[in-house]
């Protein structure tokens, strides 16, 4: 953004002092405003036009604009942002109204810009803040070289519902791996100082409860408690508002029954008063409007008076705002002070991120194309997504591969590869699996689209080892994309089970956005790696992944189901009055047709070699509610390659006001060991770690047995016991 050259001076608007504080430049600047001026503020629009719209702009009637193509535009394409026509929108506000207010542009850079990263999910496969923080500093400093201000994500919706296409969005089912890992995309988005010119705003998305979506069925209706709500959804989102993030946007689906936009209790109480968010929550896409669809409001004059009173601070180009918040003040029947409250928000938002000093955005000779250094980034995070699901010793590939088929859509489709909500990234400048190991392998790869299945018949027959492509392209996933069935697309399995038949070694490799059913997949392959949708770097991080330059350290952060008929699975299970213990599901699961417990659990992945853990111990086996504990476990390298463990914790509470889950992740932490090498890893284990909501749904801590488990996934797990006493007791 360049600075401001024609603007009137600080003696004539005051609030243009960058060196008063931003609270007091907000008051005088809200001295100055009409009412009309204020409602303004309120109200975004779609795709800004700087000739259409010049005379809203100068009348200070639009507030921000978002790029997108529309509604849905996580698979759609447009013709991306023209800084050109951001600066000529931001003159009409700047230099030709009133106040001179900018304008704050929006666009959807979900996992990079052009530097395209691996999807959410692929992201939170990697367990690690320190590669989410750098996707979001790499996507910001791209994103604003074409005028973006602010992006609309993370997305920390937690769900179990694989049908839903939003989950290869989300930062998987845990609220500790999502909140985490949002908190460090928000700082790498915002930095330490959200002004900086190569940072722009977050937003936590949807608040809330939107991937409890019944069915998996996109915008359906969420049958909630408040008190799972606290224990479970709301707390990535306290995860981000703690990091700083400045923008949440307000969920489309109801919360039993109340539309999440008219939701005054969980969005004015719960987020900005229990929580003390100052920042702006805006509505999503039309959110206001349609809560005239969800049958509360009769039309958008009431919608208006319920979001605004809800807490919902900036309406994203419904335009009941602007259509009919003045004439509800003037009536009495919207306090005045709500509207206040709403553009102090919008206005504390303007100021945070330096735009009444760098309002424009033109960077002559700037460029956002990928570079080495964010190619290094990208390589990364597509490495540390690759999840090793099943390994028979066929990986990784050396000389005994032998002649190499490498079989699939997804070869050197690089658009394929980019994953859902990408709207500036490129196809052209994806790295594809064909192009990276023709490049290592040579003559020994033969390289194929499988087009024709009996094509691909033939040239299996013909190599020593098959690696077959599969799974989604990248628009099944996203928004309005869910499906009725979670198993691989047609075609697929049957083309596998015939290169299976000829009994030479298999491996596939699945593309996804969702968790899949690869219950037969694991049968037919001798090596399985989930790899998401990777982005640019696909091809290298692949090749690297099955040549064993570059160790697979991914984990599940959502739990594979056995087929679609066993949704819901996840960590999210609480113990009932008859629990199906996994070690007698075979003999008294709750299915007459199939087995209960999944083969691919959360938190799960296997490395090329293989890691010993001994039993967990304690620094003391007691702690006060407001004290803490040492746990320390030896995890030992017991094989002939390096890797990197993903050591998990878990806590299971056995006795609690309100049933908790069987167990949950606490913490984690990734532990490098060379081959033979052990080490010891500590987790210090605070009890406020084991809070929750109670039957109240105030927050405690109780006294009494907490067990502590360690292990490689939530399925594999040591336990040891601590007990939580009062600080009374202790003293």
């Amino acid at each position: 953004m360049t600075d401001v050259t024609a603007t009137p001076p600080t003696q004539q608007r005051p609030w243009l002092d960058a060196t008063l504080p931003v609270e007091e430049r907000i008051d005088l600047l809200m001295t100055e405003m009409t009412l009309a001026e204020k409602v303004g503020q309120t109200h975004q629009v779609a795709n800004i036009d700087p000739e259409a719209d010049a005379g809203e702009i100068a009348a200070g009637r639009i507030s921000s604009s978002l790029y997108a193509s529309g509604p849905t535009g996580g698979n759609e394409r447009d013709e991306g942002v023209l800084v050109g026509n951001i600066d000529a929108a931001q003159r009409h506000a700047v230099e030709g109204s009133r106040l001179g207010i900018p304008l704050l542009f929006g666009r959807d850079v979900i996992h990079g810009h052009r530097t395209v990263a691996p999807i959410p999910l692929g992201i939170a496969a990697s367990f690690d803040p320190d590669v989410a923080e750098e996707i979001g500093e790499v996507a910001a400093r791209e994103a604003v070289v074409d005028g973006v201000a602010w992006t609309f994500t993370p997305m920390v919706d937690i769900s179990e519902e694989p049908r839903w296409g939003r989950v290869a969005e989300s930062l998987g089912e845990t609220p500790v791996l999502s909140g985490r890992l949002a908190a460090s995309l928000v700082r790498g988005f915002q930095g330490d100082d959200p002004s900086d010119p190569d940072r722009l705003a977050a937003c936590a998305k949807h608040f809330v409860g939107y991937g409890l979506a019944a069915g998996g069925r996109d915008y359906d209706t969420v049958s909630v408690g408040e008190n799972t709500l606290r224990n479970l959804h709301l707390r990535p989102f306290r995860s981000a508002v703690d990091a700083g993030v400045l923008t949440v946007m307000a969920a489309f689906n109801d919360v039993d029954g109340i539309p999440m936009h008219a939701h005054e209790h969980l969005v004015r109480e719960v987020l900005k008063g229990e929580w003390g968010f100052d920042g702006v929550v805006v509505a999503d896409w039309n959110g206001i409007g349609q809560i005239v669809f969800q049958g509360v409001a009769a039309d958008k004059r009431e919608a208006a008076a319920l979001a605004i009173r809800a807490g919902v601070d900036l309406d994203m180009v419904s335009g009941a705002y602007l259509e009919h918040l003045e004439g509800l003040v003037e009536s009495g029947e919207v306090d005045l002070a709500l509207v206040d409250d709403a553009v102090r928000r919008v206005l504390r938002l303007k100021f945070r991120l330096g735009l009444f000093e760098r309002p424009y955005a033109a960077r002559p000779g700037a460029s956002n194309a990928p570079t080495s250094g964010s190619r290094a980034v990208a390589l990364r995070a597509a490495r540390a997504a690759h999840v090793l699901v099943k390994n028979d010793g066929v990986l990784p590939l050396g000389d005994a591969a032998g002649r190499v088929l490498l079989s699939g859509p997804f070869v050197d489709d690089g658009d394929a590869l980019l994953g859902t909500w990408v709207l500036d990234g490129r196809g052209e400048e994806v790295v594809t699996p064909g192009a990276a190991l023709r490049e290592r392998l040579g003559d020994r790869v033969t390289v194929a689209d499988g087009r024709f299945p009996d094509v691909t018949l033939m040239q299996a027959r013909a190599a020593d080892t098959s690696v077959l492509l599969l799974g989604e392209h990248r628009s099944r996933s996203g928004e309005a994309q869910s499906v009725v069935d979670i198993g691989l697309p047609p075609g697929q399995l049957e083309l596998v089970r015939a290169v299976a038949a000829f009994g030479k070694p298999l491996v596939a490799v699945v593309y996804t956005g969702r968790p899949l059913d690869l219950t037969e997949l694991l049968d037919l392959a001798d090596a399985v790696l989930v790899v998401w949708h990777p982005g640019v770097e696909a091809g290298t991080a692949l090749a690297d992944v099955l040549l064993g330059d570059a160790e697979p350290h991914g984990r599940l952060p959502m739990t594979f189901p056995l087929s679609t008929g066993h949704i819901p699975t996840s960590t999210h299970q609480r113990p009932t009055g008859r629990l199906i213990r996994a070690e007698v599901d075979h003999e008294e699961g709750r299915y007459i047709d199939a087995l209960t417990y999944p083969r691919l659990p959360f938190g799960f992945g296997l490395s090329y070699t293989t890691v010993d853990y001994g039993a967990p111990g304690l620094s003391s086996p007691t702690m006060t509610t407001d004290g803490s504990t040492t746990l320390t476990v030896t995890v030992t390298n017991t094989g002939g390659r390096p890797c990197r463990e993903v050591v998990q914790l878990y806590f299971r509470d056995p006795v609690a006001q309100v049933t908790r889950p069987l167990v949950e992740l606490t913490d984690w932490a990734l532990v490098d060991l060379e081959p033979g090498q052990a080490r010891e890893v500590t987790f210090d284990v605070q009890a406020e770690q084991t809070a929750y909501a109670g039957p109240d749904l105030t927050t405690r801590v109780d006294e009494g047995e907490i067990v502590l488990l360690t292990g490689p996934d939530v399925a594999r797990l040591q336990p040891v016991s601590v007990t939580i006493t009062s600080p009374k007791a202790s003293s």
